[in-house]
């Protein structure tokens, strides 16, 4: 049986689609580099008796990356695969393994000179979620992106999963994203989320982070590039 004119335009429409599915699929994406497996897997080491065992889950880490414009699905292959996994190294050293959801050593990061987030009364801003999300103007300024109140009530970065991982993408998309991306290494996020480690002040907690990444970029088969530290 033959086929007519438009049944053949049809047909090569289809193939076309196919065509341009497998190509998309053959590129990384948060998803494709991170399932629910491998996300188990890296909570299944996490001590039972830690906050986060229950609070990270891969919902609402898979469910915040994506909503996150452009994390893990811009420029090359490559550097998708090191985006993932350089927001993973972090997030696991700032959690101890996501063991913490919180800061252990708890102070009031307000920065009282900053009139625009200014501190509500008896709140507190420590470290909380995936990468410790610290300071009022920062709680500010992710509450306002995310639509929740930072200042008014940051400890729901410490009991919504889904709000503390999006805070964690938040932060990352503006101050991280972009040094992945343009090639500038992973010791840039290094310095980003924690400069006061860099330049040897802090060599424990910058190797603890490099090793993290190492071993993500390993997992996801990539290589880890130049500028690892910082």
């Amino acid at each position: 049986m033959g086929f007519n004119m438009a049944q053949r335009v049809g047909a090569m429409a289809l193939i076309m689609v196919c065509l341009y599915a497998n190509h998309c699929m053959g590129q990384s994406a948060p998803r494709a580099l991170v399932s629910q497996a491998y996300f188990n897997s890296l909570m299944s080491a996490v001590g039972a008796r830690c906050e986060g065992k229950s609070f990270y889950t891969y919902d609402g880490f898979i469910r915040a990356a994506e909503l996150a414009t452009s994390f893990g699905t811009a420029g090359s292959d490559v550097l998708r695969k090191r985006e993932v996994a350089a927001f993973l190294a972090n997030a696991m050293h700032e959690t101890g393994g996501f063991c913490y959801v919180s800061e252990i050593r708890k102070s009031d990061y307000c920065d009282s000179t900053n009139t625009q987030w200014p501190c509500a009364a008896g709140k507190r801003y420590f470290g909380r979620g995936p990468l410790q999300l610290t300071w009022n103007y920062n709680y500010g300024k992710a509450g306002q992106a995310l639509g929740f109140d930072g200042l008014n009530n940051p400890d729901i970065v410490s009991q919504d999963p889904m709000i503390s991982f999006r805070t964690a993408f938040w932060f990352w998309m503006n101050k991280c994203h972009d040094a992945i991306i343009q090639g500038r290494g992973f010791g840039a996020t290094i310095r980003a989320i924690n400069g006061g480690e860099c330049k040897g002040r802090k060599p424990t907690a910058v190797n603890s982070r490099i090793s993290y990444y190492r071993r993500f970029c390993r997992d996801f088969g990539v290589d880890p590039g130049l500028n690892l530290s910082c």
